[in-house]
Parts: structure tokens; sequence; C-alpha cells
């Protein structure tokens, strides 16, 4: 039996192989030369969720769906196409209140995977696969993600600020800190370096005595974004939840950028509909953009933030590194989800990124956004959306979410619709001149 060895693509393909003939973890484990247990965590551990239904059939996880009447749950209904009853819509799991998920008898047994099953062209229950090429890239990601960055929860970071930054505070050094605390932070004197260096907790280098009459070291490599904000948010975590709630409406954030240092554009794109709001903030911090959100949630009310902005799709820029103050508002309950795209991958928000180049058009790259204000950038963008598109049936954006969502939630963002023949995509839309 081989010992200490990685898994290797062969090995889960085999492994996915035998599950689909039925064959028992015993049996699998002999034929790759490996513990029944080492098999038993490997499918325990990248098994993939999908609740995608059946061909004419919606996913539907309840219990009671067979003998279940009830009607409009959802008001007003988002759903493509509206239903005589709740529970031929792939949403009322998530919004009835006596949904009661319903067990299959089969993954209760060894190895609780739906992997043999003969029913799936008949079954609509939550499915539950041992996928191998997925299973292989997961933990060929996982492998890197451990040897990278800071691998720490934002309770744990929590903790280790309530106990650091007060000593740091008292000029306490991290080393006298980490040896007449050892038993309650279990992390080595570098690791309290690394956390105050990218900001991690409330203590700052400015708060060592000594640390800041040392020049730093030209090879050193600093954080650029606090990694931790990516935690469970990377977009493999998105691409997850999409399969498990694919009628999520999504909204892609970005920045569009003038003159380096200066004023800065905060973008809102609603993929669903291709509109996009925009807003003018004085600096490209984290700050700014929470401000947005919680004016947005004031404004809406709870009910409405929540049905327009249920999951935020960003990149990996520093105004989006807090993303806990973002789904969370003041009264601590959750109103929205972040994710992160790749870095280096703007086409996985390409929708957005297209949208821009109506942007360019009034405002060019490099121009300075101070002569501008909201109002100007409001006038903009109900051009921009007020023209047509192809890809919506030759409908405009404000046309599209007004289907969606009504006018009264249009009007309350502040949007106003350009007839069709005055619609005009250059600066001269301005009502004055902005010097060049």
């Amino acid at each position: 039996m081989k010992k200490n060895k990685h898994l290797t693509l062969l090995d889960r393909t085999i492994i996915e192989e035998m599950l689909n003939t039925k064959q028992r973890i015993a049996v699998i484990a002999k034929r790759i030369c490996k513990d029944p247990t080492t098999v038993a965590k490997e499918i325990r551990n990248h098994i993939t969720i999908k609740r995608n239904g059946i061909p004419g059939k919606n996913y539907n996880n309840c219990k009671h769906q067979i003998r279940c009447r009830k009607t409009c749950l959802c008001m007003p209904c988002n759903a493509p196409r509206r239903f005589s009853s709740c529970h031929y819509c792939s949403m009322c799991n998530k919004v009835c209140p006596e949904f009661e998920p319903q067990a299959c008898a089969r993954l209760a047994k060894s190895p609780h995977v739906c992997n043999g099953c003969g029913k799936h062209g008949e079954c609509n229950l939550e499915k539950r696969l041992y996928i191998a090429s997925k299973a292989h890239n997961e933990y060929r990601a996982m492998l890197s993600e451990a040897r990278s960055g800071i691998s720490y929860t934002e309770d744990e970071l929590k903790a280790l600020d309530s106990v650091i930054s007060p000593l740091i505070k008292q000029n306490q050094s991290p080393h006298h800190i980490c040896v007449t605390n050892s038993d309650s932070l279990m992390v080595s004197e570098r690791t309290v370096y690394r956390l105050i260096d990218s900001n991690l907790i409330s203590a700052r280098n400015l708060d060592l005595p000594r640390r800041v009459r040392f020049k730093p070291r030209k090879k050193a490599k600093p954080f650029k974004v606090d990694k931790s904000c990516r935690i469970d948010r990377n977009y493999g975590c998105f691409l997850k939840y999409m399969d498990a709630y694919p009628d999520t409406p999504i909204v892609q954030l970005d920045s569009v950028e003038g003159k380096k240092g200066g004023k800065v554009l905060l973008t809102v794109h609603f993929v669903n509909c291709e509109m996009m709001l925009a807003f003018l903030r004085d600096a490209n911090t984290a700050k700014s953009v929470e401000d947005i959100f919680d004016s947005l949630y004031r404004d809406l009310g709870r009910e409405r933030f929540c049905s327009i902005f249920p999951l935020l799709l960003a990149d990996n820029g520093s105004e989006f590194s807090n993303p806990a103050r973002i789904e969370f508002g003041d009264d601590c309950l959750r109103r929205t989800r972040v994710f992160y795209c790749n870095p280096n991958a703007p086409y996985q928000k390409g929708s957005a990124e297209r949208n821009h180049e109506f942007i360019r058009s009034f405002i060019p790259k490099g121009k300075d956004l101070s002569p501008f204000s909201q109002e100007d950038i409001t006038l903009m963008m109900n051009h921009i959306n007020s023209y047509c598109r192809a890809s919506l049936g030759n409908k405009a954006p404000y046309d599209v979410f007004r289907f969606l969502y009504g006018n009264d939630l249009l009007n309350l963002l502040g949007c106003t619709t350009i007839p069709a023949q005055q619609v005009t995509l250059n600066k001269s839309v301005f009502r004055k001149e902005v010097s060049e």
C-alpha cells in the first residue's frame, strides 16, 4: 500500500468510474492501493452538489412538493416564466417558510453520493456527485492556496487582534507579546509582524517604536490586498453558489479611473438587463464603496435592496477589500453576498467591461474627473442605458429593468429614460462645458 502520496488524476478517475458501477469503498481502495479511509475522505471532501432538476421539471428538494398548492410566494415574481403553482419554480425552496428538505435514503449509506444511481433522469432532488476532474482541480487549488498568503478566517483574525493590538498600543514588542501570551496566541513572532504589515489587525507599523526606523528591504514583496477577504469568496465559490442557485441575478462591480490619484467612478452593472449605474467618488477607497451601498440600502429599503443586489461579483481591487461591511449593514442583517473574480481575469465579468466602452466615449482614459459632478455622471448613464442593444432584443437596458423590477424602483435609483431620437453618446450631453 502506497503511503504519504497524493492522489493523482488517474486515481480519482478510477474512483469515479468504480463509484458509477456501485463498487464498495474497500474494493476501490484496494484497486488504487490506498487505505479505505483515504478514499472515504476524498469522496467526502470533494462532493459536487447539483440542483439542476430534470428536463421538464425544475429542482425542488422539499418533501411537500407533490401535494403543495402554494402560489405567489414571491411578490413581485421574478421568475423567467410564471407558474400556476410555486413548487414548479426553482426559487420556492428559498422563500417558502414551510420548506423541509427531503433526504434521499441512498445518501445516508456509504459512499454517500449519487454516482451509480439509475434514477438521475427522474429525480429532481439535490444531487451529490463525485467528479474526478473537478475534485482534482479543487485539490490542486487548495495546495496552492496553502502555500500563499495568510490563511485565517475573519473570526480568527478578530481573536488575534483583540490580544495583539492593545498590547502593541502599550509599547510592548511582538517578541514580548508572543512569549507572554503563547497559550492564547499560538502564532510565531514573524506571523505577528506579517499581520501588522498587511493591515489585517488594528495595530500598525507606526505603533512599533523601532520598526519605522528601518528602511524596508528592496526585494521584499509587500501585500497588495488583504487576502483574507477572499476566503470562501473566490471565483470557484461563486460558480458553486450559482450551480446551487442558478436563477440568482448577478451584479458586477468595477471602478473606472480618470487621472491617477484623482476622482474615480464605481460602476454597478446588472447583468440580466445590461443596465449600469455609476457613482462618483473622491478617492478609490473601500470606505467610499461602503458608503455608497449604505446609502442605497437606506434609500431603497431592505426588501428592494435584497431583490436587486442578491449577489455582487467584484475584481481584486483594494476598494472591495472589506466584503463583510458590504454584506452586512448597521442592522447586522445579511443584505447581499460578495464574490471575487480570479486575479488578472477581467473576462469573468466581461459584461461590465464591455459597458465601460460607452463611458470612455464620454470620458477618455486618463482624463481628470474633478470637473464632473454626480449629476453629470447620472446624465451620462441615462443616455447609455437608453441606448438599444441587439442582445436585449433591440430594447434599452432601462426598458428591461423596468419590466423586471418596476418603474418605481427605477425612479428611486434616480434613473430617467432618454427618448431614442435624443440619445447621444459623447460629452456634448453635459449641461456645462467641461474643459479639456
